[in-house]
């Protein structure tokens, strides 16, 4: 395969996705982390919190100003409705913000579009080129998350069971890299044996 002009890079939480999209970015790649970009848009401060706080209320604005993303996570959870609101107020903000970063590309660089809902999106697709992705056992994504964040496992495996399913994912990939057991050097010989063959390398 060719090296693609505009990668969708995506994997279900805690399979090492940000680490792959911060190795492509070493290697040339302009990475634009849609789930970076909602982030800054709902922190204190930010452009989305003026309307978060008169759809949601004041409850879920935490004492900094920020959008108390634990709070607003359990309401997605138990209210698909509040769910559908905060995708409908974030996603026109978080697509503004992708065209605006994705345009300081230079001249023949790889656009990685960090994407962690890409799939379930249903849109991307038709926005790139191709789609990597990044998987590993359910196993994995949750030791991986309880061990960086302190989510209980119960808590971990819910957030999973609401994202799409490995088999999805590995549907929808034009190529996946196999993140079990991996070292931190391990992942970087995958992705640059990846780049160098869509570079001719």
């Amino acid at each position: 395969m060719p090296a693609p002009a505009r990668l969708g890079l995506t994997g279900g939480i805690g399979s090492g996705k940000s680490t792959v999209a911060g190795l492509l970015a070493g290697l040339g790649a302009l990475v634009v982390d849609t789930d970076a970009i909602s982030r800054g848009l709902s922190a204190a401060g930010g452009a989305a919190i003026p309307a978060l706080r008169e759809t949601f209320g004041d409850a879920f604005i935490d004492v900094t100003g920020a959008l108390d993303r634990a709070s607003m996570r359990e309401l997605a959870f138990r209210d698909p409705g509040a769910k559908r609101r905060l995708e409908q107020l974030l996603h026109p903000l978080i697509g503004q913000e992708t065209v605006r970063q994705a345009a300081l590309a230079a001249e023949g660089q790889m656009i990685v579009f960090d994407v962690p809902l890409l799939v379930e999106s249903g849109r991307w697709r038709a926005l790139v080129d191709a789609i990597l992705v990044v998987d590993c056992s359910p196993a994995a994504q949750v030791e991986r998350v309880v061990r960086r964040s302190g989510l209980p496992p119960a808590e971990v495996e819910r957030i999973i069971a609401q994202q799409a399913s490995r088999e999805q994912r590995l549907a929808a990939a034009d190529a996946v890299i196999h993140n079990d057991g991996l070292s931190i050097a391990q992942l970087g010989t995958e992705v640059e044996a990846l780049w160098a063959g869509w570079h001719g390398g």
